[in-house]
């Protein structure tokens, strides 16, 4: 695509850094040497060796097949989560921009409450209502609120957009609102939107780390935010400073890869910075 083409070197960078993420979430069950969901005792503590890249853990898992698992678990709850916040968060902003008045207030000030709530404390108090969170529980509870920030941006799209000559020619030839919306509308918001989804994918991965670290995601030993919680109880231990320290260059590594895509998707969107640098 022409889009592509042009991106900074920034943003290609991010982009190949990304692309990476993709591929060892998908491939990384089949790509992993052990399965981490089965401990060997004997294997305990294990320094770096040809038979354990990266050493073994307390319970003798290999370190690298975790770090491959948890990347499919970290690609599937951020990709899940964006998915599901920014079609519902589109499709509120476009409503409540479109119609205005009632439907307007009402959506909007339940954004409002919603952002009164510090994001993460939201988050933890959806989570803790189960016993045993699991993958459903901690992406509902990361979708409770990820959807507000693309309604509002969604919605001040459709207040520019609704002005528009081409708006005002479609509803004069007798266009329904539905159709306004899908074929004129949404198409038109798309490429703000696509920035807030890559912005968003690197804080959902932020989020889910942070929960599991705090042993409220989801009960599995090798997500890297619970690789991390484990890391720091040997965390002074002779030779195993790389337990704690990959999981967080990975989280790292998401995080970087999406903020550098999404300026360089931001930058190439806005006409306004499109010739900056």
């Amino acid at each position: 695509m022409k889009v592509g083409l042009r991106l900074s070197p920034s943003a290609w960078i991010g982009l190949v850094m990304l692309a990476l993420f993709v591929v060892f979430g998908v491939l990384g069950p089949l790509l992993a040497p052990f399965d981490p969901g089965m401990p060997d005792l004997s294997q305990r503590f294990f320094g770096a060796s040809s038979t354990h890249w990266f050493g073994t853990d307390s319970k003798g898992v290999d370190t690298l097949s975790q770090l491959l698992w948890g990347a499919r678990e970290a690609l599937v709850i951020s990709v899940t989560v964006v998915a599901i916040s920014s079609a519902l968060g589109i499709a509120l902003g476009t409503i409540a921009g479109w119609f205005r008045g009632a439907v307007d207030e009402m959506l909007m000030r339940l954004v409002d409450i919603l952002m009164a709530f510090p994001g993460i404390l939201l988050n933890i108090t959806v989570v803790a209502t189960v016993a045993r969170p699991g993958l459903g529980t901690m992406i509902a509870a990361l979708c409770v609120n990820g959807w507000v920030s693309y309604a509002r941006v969604a919605r001040g799209q459709v207040l520019a957009l609704r002005e528009r000559d081409y708006i005002a020619a479609a509803v004069a030839v007798g266009a329904t609102n539905r159709r306004v919306m899908m074929r004129h509308l949404i198409p038109n918001l798309m490429n703000t939107a696509i920035v807030q989804m890559t912005f968003g994918l690197g804080s959902v991965i932020l989020i889910e780390a942070s929960l599991s670290f705090l042993g409220l995601g989801p009960q599995i030993d090798y997500t890297w935010g619970a690789m991390l919680e484990q890391g720091t109880t040997f965390l002074w231990r002779p030779g195993f400073l790389y337990y704690a320290l990959l999981p967080g260059l990975a989280i790292t590594w998401v995080v970087i890869s999406a903020n550098l895509l999404g300026d360089g998707l931001r930058d190439r969107f806005d006409p306004r910075l499109r010739g900056r640098g």
